[in-house]
């Protein structure tokens, strides 16, 4: 009788890099994979990269080198690098998908208030972003930040992504010319029949359909289908090349640190002044976008923890500390990774792809260049739609929650500002609370917060 032949053990099968990476990223956890992964980091890339060429004009008007000239080539290269390594620690490190680069807004700060305005030197208000990253790298060491997050309403939370929303549409309407300025009502229709608005216009009708057709990169198509529409008929030039290599920032790296010997020889409340501002927009800015992406990416509990919110901050005071080193302003969480996220950008793999654009993108500057600002306007425009779905999660029957969100809701595009928005919330929701005697549905975080909102309004007068 033949005896049955043993069968041995066999070694599982090798895991290959592609393995390897959707095990590092969870992509089953996170129930994607490492095509829609990919697609949605180019999706977030697309739509932030103007920051390339934004940030360093806004920047050239206050950081220059007699001896050297216009350092504008710099500035795009230290733009592009703390962007990509800022995004590379969220990618590893937070493993979000959240991309970071140099803030709109606080760059204007820089530039046009504290160099341009108070006469500071750029090397000193560089200094000054630095010491603002240190401290938030301690706040993040402490949990400062991550507590910050838990002392916040879940209806401001829930408001916050629909705040942003509201703020992502309004900033891409302004900037295709759908709305204009208007003395007598502060905004108005713009004139539809301009070439650059109303091919906005076909651009957003273009991504609505292919939206609602369920296609697969709806937004990213139709960035790009509208890029080439606008070529091809001469609304926009095409790009001037493809290729160039800027300068290396040699005049700009570390001369943070050259300013900081002057920094604390400045006027003391001076010195404060221009620090809180910086800590004070990139803090309430950034736990905004985090809380307000986190929840739209379905991070946050029913209990309202954003599990691992404090390796996002901790790569954003990393970013914004090595920003300044390579000659930058602030470096905060960008809004626009909402767009990724909606085409189902769920793990740190999204940032991952962000990062190495943002590191080669500083190659095709001429490309680049060519996207015309209209172009993004219809991606924008529907991913405010798709965050505006938020509101359906918060009560408007309770009226501490239905007050706080809408001044949230609100606040954040008629100001400007994430943080004013958030600011609005938050001291609405614990004054509302004692009105109604539910003082006890409140915490002692809620009412921290409150207080240093108010007292900032009070004592610093106004965004």
């Amino acid at each position: 009788m033949t005896q049955p032949t043993e069968q041995l053990p066999q070694a599982p099968p090798k895991a290959g890099p592609g393995n390897k990476i959707a095990e590092f990223f969870e992509f089953a956890a996170h129930g994607t994979n490492f095509r829609t992964e990919s697609l949605a980091g180019l999706t977030t890339f697309v739509t932030m990269a103007y920051i390339l060429i934004v940030n360093p004009a806004i920047l050239s008007n206050a950081i220059f080198l007699s001896e050297s000239g216009d350092l504008f080539g710099e500035l795009v290269m230290a733009t592009g690098l703390s962007a990509a390594l800022a995004t590379l620690v969220m990618a590893l490190y937070a493993k979000l998908p959240f991309a970071l680069a140099p803030g709109m807004g606080i760059n204007a700060y820089f530039a046009f208030t504290v160099v341009l305005g108070l006469g500071i030197d750029w090397r000193v208000a560089l200094a000054a972003v630095l010491v603002e990253g240190v401290i938030f790298i301690l706040m993040t060491i402490s949990n400062v930040r991550g507590q910050i997050v838990e002392a916040i309403p879940d209806a401001v939370k829930h408001a916050t992504t629909a705040g942003i929303g509201l703020f992502i549409a309004y900033i891409a309407l302004k900037g295709a010319g759908i709305i204009v300025p208007s003395e007598a009502t502060l905004t108005a229709l713009g004139n539809l029949r301009s070439p650059q608005t109303a091919m906005a216009l076909l651009g957003l009708g273009i991504t609505a359909a292919l939206f609602a057709r369920r296609v697969t990169g709806a937004l990213l198509w139709g960035i790009l289908g509208t890029s080439v529409l606008a070529w091809l008929l001469g609304v926009s030039p095409w790009p001037t090349g493809l290729m160039a290599v800027p300068p290396a920032p040699v005049d700009l790296f570390g001369q943070a640190f050259v300013g900081l010997g002057e920094l604390f020889r400045i006027n003391f409340w001076q010195m404060v002044s221009i620090v809180f501002v910086f800590l004070f927009v990139d803090l309430f800015d950034t736990i905004g976008t985090l809380t307000g992406l986190g929840s739209k990416a379905g991070y946050i509990d029913s209990d309202g923890h954003f599990p691992g919110v404090e390796k996002a901050f901790m790569a954003d005071a990393v970013g914004t500390t090595a920003g300044a080193v390579l000659g930058t302003s602030t470096v905060t969480t960008y809004i626009e990774s909402a767009s990724g996220i909606s085409e189902g950008g769920r793990s740190g793999f999204t940032a991952l792809v962000v990062a190495a654009l943002f590191l080669v993108s500083v190659l095709f500057i001429p490309l680049l260049q060519g996207i015309p600002a209209f172009a993004t306007a219809p991606a924008l425009i529907i991913v405010g739609v798709l965050m505006m779905s938020a509101t359906k999660n918060i009560d408007w029957d309770e009226p501490a929650d239905a007050i706080a969100a809408f001044l949230t809701i609100i606040m954040m595009p008629l100001a400007f500002s994430i943080a004013e928005g958030l600011a609005m919330g938050l001291i609405a929701y614990p004054l509302v609370k004692a009105f109604q005697g539910k003082t006890s549905q409140t915490t002692i975080g809620m009412w921290i917060l409150a207080a240093i909102f108010l007292l900032r309004y009070i004592f610093v007068a106004g965004g």
